[in-house]
């Protein structure tokens, strides 16, 4: 066959070598509407609408596998349809005819730019007859079979990274509200071992050296950088460390690195650290403090206590005295360093999901660039 009349993927498994063929959705799949639940009792099956799992009842709309692609509402979103299952009337249920792969399919449907057939003015919305008429280029079962697998590995991977990820998030925010003290106590609910006695109050100046930011003069701006940026409000903490933002030659209020950074303006309360030497500006304030510090800040802006000082109707933001007169509990200098290590340690963690989940769904983006025509 000519090159030019051959059809094949950019990447594919080397066993096969057919050209791939040009169908229409309504060749290789079933399209069905979702229906109204409300006459089920409660039950055992799941029933799942354009945002996912919704609630279980009594019977099944089907008792085959499928891909759900929304109707109306969000449609870009296709996932995996395990039988036996219910679906509302926003999310068609597609189920794949015979020699087509299920997993093949929720792969080239989430590849396809499902924003292209809209049918709407207002509400994102496809009927059968626009779906069921989209072309696309399809392998032989045995070539589906074998890119299906790949990705339903990718997205149990994801799946399970993302579980995982979910499982630290829940236990850091649990142990946040019970490794310090509640307001009125002096011990916390939940304390590692060999650790005892009652923790001090403590004024956030006494234990830590706190600088406010102060903006350079605009002139100042530089688009040639010496050794020094500057930090303006929490658009510049990302994933709890401070990003780089704009250059100054004017050296004023300084942190450096390792420092906390707290933003005093809309909103107020986020913290991370930074990893240069940086002028801060206006909307921020930096504290010399150790990681227990660090987490009691973060523990602080998960309880709302900066709320209460906070002024301003549209705009919030908190006065230096608001922090540097904070009232804040302390134990000993030991336990300190082992609760700083734990959430060290339990952030450690959370952030090595994040870039893992980041890497897969790198490479799934690619593979699906890749592997389809």
């Amino acid at each position: 066959m000519k090159e030019k009349y051959c059809k094949i993927p950019k990447f594919r498994f080397n066993k096969f070598l057919e050209s791939w063929k040009r169908l229409k959705y309504e060749d290789v799949i079933e399209v069905n509407s979702g229906k109204d639940y409300k006459h089920l009792e409660k039950g055992d099956i799941p029933v799942y609408g354009t945002g996912g799992y919704m609630l279980s009842v009594s019977e099944a709309i089907t008792n085959k596998d499928g891909v759900g692609i929304g109707r109306k509402g969000t449609i870009n979103k296709p996932y995996i349809l395990k039988a036996p299952y219910w679906t509302v009337d926003t999310l068609f249920f597609c189920i794949p005819k015979n020699k087509y792969n299920l997993y093949f399919i929720n792969a080239i449907f989430e590849r396809t730019q499902w924003e292209r057939f809209d049918e709407s003015t207002g509400v994102p919305s496809l009927s059968k007859l626009t779906i069921n008429n989209i072309q696309n280029y399809f392998p032989s079962f045995d070539e589906q079979s074998a890119i299906g697998s790949l990705f339903r590995l990718l997205d149990d991977l994801l799946a399970s990274y993302k579980d995982n990820l979910a499982n630290y998030q829940s236990l850091k925010v649990t142990m946040l509200s019970k490794m310090f003290p509640k307001v009125g106590q002096t011990v916390p609910e939940i304390r590692l071992d060999g650790f005892e006695g009652e923790w001090e109050n403590k004024i956030l100046s006494e234990v830590t050296n706190i600088t406010m930011g102060q903006s350079p003069k605009s002139e100042n701006y530089t688009d040639n950088p010496n050794d020094y940026i500057l930090v303006q409000g929490n658009a510049d903490i990302k994933d709890k460390q401070v990003v780089p933002r704009l250059w100054t030659t004017e050296v004023t209020k300084m942190a450096e690195i390792g420092d906390i950074i707290l933003t005093v303006r809309a909103p107020v309360g986020d913290i991370g650290k930074t990893d240069y030497n940086v002028v801060i500006g206006r909307g921020v304030a930096a504290i010399k403090g150790n990681d227990f510090i660090f987490y009691t800040l973060e523990k602080m802006k998960m309880t709302g206590f900066w709320n209460k000082f906070s002024t301003g109707s549209t705009f919030e933001s908190i006065s230096s005295n608001d922090i540097k007169e904070a009232i804040i509990q302390i134990p000993t200098l030991e336990e300190q360093q082992a609760i700083g290590t734990y959430f060290s340690n339990l952030d450690n963690l959370i952030n090595s999901h994040q870039e893992k989940i980041s890497q897969l769904e790198t490479l799934k983006k690619k593979l699906l660039q890749d592997m389809f025509i």
